[in-house]
């Protein structure tokens, strides 16, 4: 099967085979619990399975999910016909009067909306578009295995019911599902909501929902990934600023955010004193704040704090401050989806005729930055989104110039389009990483605004003196460095490279009185720039030993009476390679190698 054939199969497989168990998993439900006592809410098919939301007269647990597959396979096994029947609003409402999830969805419908139910047998409907299969035995070679069960609020909303959502793994066969589960398997033993904690990179704690707390090794991680990038960003010319974390609100209503991304910025209300002096908040006052929840009026303001003459330009502007962004709490996932990040954000100013040196440019640091990783990435373009701001004309333009850029860099075809998805502001180029797992991360982005300039009335002197508007460019290499951290440590398994590692070697003395030599040892490394540990407790050598091994440091060295007498160490290297008697400086030399050429590899 080819690769056109298979992604068509693929598709077919996700909305008619998966999307038609949802009903047998819903189906399910109600013959197990009684259909006058199960809600139904909705069941879509999603990439490795499916899903069903329910209220139930009682929470589930692992012991329900052999009973609901035994059951889903009872009900397939009956070769029952499936039927589809439109209805009138009046008659759907009637249909599912007992079900007021299916009552509610009716009722939102726009008026003159198509609605059609579906009849899996004599005694289960359900409200849907299709399509699905015509006989349940169509599903008889389907493999499939209940997931989990986990809480769930309907459409998302907190203040709304609290459901159960059940998940099931689904494949055309025992042998995808078998690989699947186990591609799960090493998904969960790389789990970063694990081995953060466990290596005691960062914490949560419910004073702070989605705001990770960095712990010091994982600040020390944090702080390498960093210096690695600023390394890169000095030699092509950036300069990076700091800037403050809230603004007063007219700086979001000048830049279209207060319009069209309020709803996601985490707001500081203005007030007002009425006649008895007490405070009345509202957040429409002029002197209400917001926490950023971008960088970009930031990096205008720098810019405009002066006249820039055409010389100057391309002015690149980065910085690496928090930003905030609100989000559901349903949504919060470990590192990758969180509510306090920091971006690896530049802005930058340039003329016309500088956009596609530029950008080629970013994509070249994006190459490097990736390749050091051992990361690939598609390219994406992404054009006007429904809710744009500014004229029609300067966004065609401005996705014009950018398929120019793309079609002289890659080739025409050799890059996706993505109809719709670009900011509000502009369209973009995003990166699209694979992870070790075949995950799929947008990560970088390079979006051309012609809006924001105009918005902020931005200006340089041309070369015959008159004044001209830049264009801004916004970019992104990393996106958010702690979801691309939380990307490295599942990548890495913890096993991070020498370069990145927290502490990059562990000193072991074997006995108190090798203590002096092991502090000389620390020291001289230290000095070297080099991340050192001791341990110059009363452990014995093997306790330390897998205290360092656990830390994953990449290198434990071993010190005793040998070593304080030549300057030597004993090395263990991750993975157990062993390396005696080498000299204290030739080991920082080595360290120092790794360090430089951020290699992946310990030993070539």
């Amino acid at each position: 099967m080819d690769k056109e054939n298979k992604e068509e199969y693929k598709k077919f497989f996700s909305e008619v085979y998966r999307h038609s168990l949802a009903h047998i998993l819903a189906k399910s439900v109600m013959e197990i619990f009684g259909k006058e006592n199960v809600q139904i809410a909705i069941g879509p098919q999603i990439a490795d399975g499916l899903y069903y939301d329910f209220i139930l007269p009682r929470t589930l647990t692992n012991e329900d999910f052999k009973t609901i597959e035994d059951k889903m396979h009872e009900i397939i096994k009956r070769r029952e016909n499936w039927n589809v029947k439109e209805l009138s609003r009046e008659e759907a409402l009637k249909e599912f009067a007992d079900q007021k999830f299916k009552v509610e969805l009716i009722t939102d419908l726009p008026e003159g909306e198509k609605i059609t139910v579906y009849y899996t047998g004599d005694d289960f409907e359900d409200l849907c578009r299709g399509p699905h299969v015509s006989n349940s035995q169509e599903l008889m070679n389907v493999a499939f295995k209940v997931k989990s069960v986990s809480g769930a609020y309907w459409r998302g909303d907190e203040h709304r019911d609290q459901l159960q959502r059940i998940y099931v793994y689904a494949f055309e066969n025992k042998q995808a599902l078998s690989e699947h589960l186990k591609l799960i398997k090493e998904a969960m033993e790389r789990d970063h909501k694990k081995l953060g904690p466990q290596l005691d990179l960062f914490m949560f704690d419910e004073t702070a929902p989605g705001m990770p707390y960095w712990l010091p090794r994982g600040w020390r991680l944090y702080n390498a990934l960093l210096d690695y990038w600023r390394s890169i960003h000095d030699i092509h010319g950036y300069q990076e600023i700091s800037a403050p974390v809230i603004n007063n609100k007219q700086l979001w209503v000048t830049s279209g955010h207060w319009g069209h991304y309020r709803n996601n910025m985490f707001l500081v209300p203005g007030f007002e004193l009425d006649e008895n002096g007490k405070r009345v908040y509202d957040d429409e006052s002029n002197s209400t704040y917001a926490a950023k929840p971008m960088n970009c009026p930031n990096s205008i303001n720098v810019y405009r704090r002066k006249l820039n003459s055409y010389k100057e330009l391309p002015i690149r502007i980065s910085q690496v401050d928090v930003i905030h962004r609100k989000e559901k709490s349903g949504e919060l996932n470990g590192l990758f989806r969180v509510q306090e990040f920091r971006q690896d954000d530049a802005h930058l100013f340039v003329t016309e005729d500088q956009i596609a040196s530029e950008i080629k440019d970013i994509m070249d640091i994006a190459t490097e930055i990736y390749n050091t990783f051992g990361l690939t990435y598609r390219v994406e373009l992404s054009t006007r989104p429904d809710d744009y701001m500014g004229d029609i004309e300067v966004w065609n333009n401005a996705e014009k110039a950018l398929k120019d850029i793309l079609d002289k860099t890659y080739g025409e075809g050799n890059y996706e389009i993505n109809e719709g998805d670009g900011a509000f502001y502009g369209p973009k180029i995003d990166l699209q990483m694979k992870d070790c797992l075949g995950r799929e991360w947008q990560m970088g982005t390079i979006q051309l605004d012609f809006q924001l300039p105009l918005n902020f009335d931005l200006k340089y002197v041309a070369d015959d003196g008159s004044f001209k508007r830049p264009v801004m460019i916004h970019r992104a290499i990393f996106g958010s460095l702690e979801r691309f951290i939380g990307i490295l440590i599942e990548n890495f398994k913890g096993l991070f490279p020498f370069w990145l590692s927290p502490f990059q070697v562990g000193i072991v003395p074997i006995m108190p009185e090798h203590n002096e030599y092991a502090k000389e040892v620390l020291e001289t490394l230290r000095a070297a720039g080099i991340r050192a540990e001791a341990d110059f407790s009363d452990h014995n050598m093997k306790a330390k030993i897998k205290d360092f091994h656990n830390n994953r440091d990449p290198f434990i060295v071993v010190l005793g009476n040998k070593e304080a007498e030549n300057k030597t160490v004993a090395i263990t290297a991750r993975g157990n390679k062993k390396l005696n008697d080498v000299p204290l400086d030739e080991f920082i030399k080595m360290c120092q190698k790794l360090n430089k050429e951020h290699s992946l590899e310990l030993f070539e």
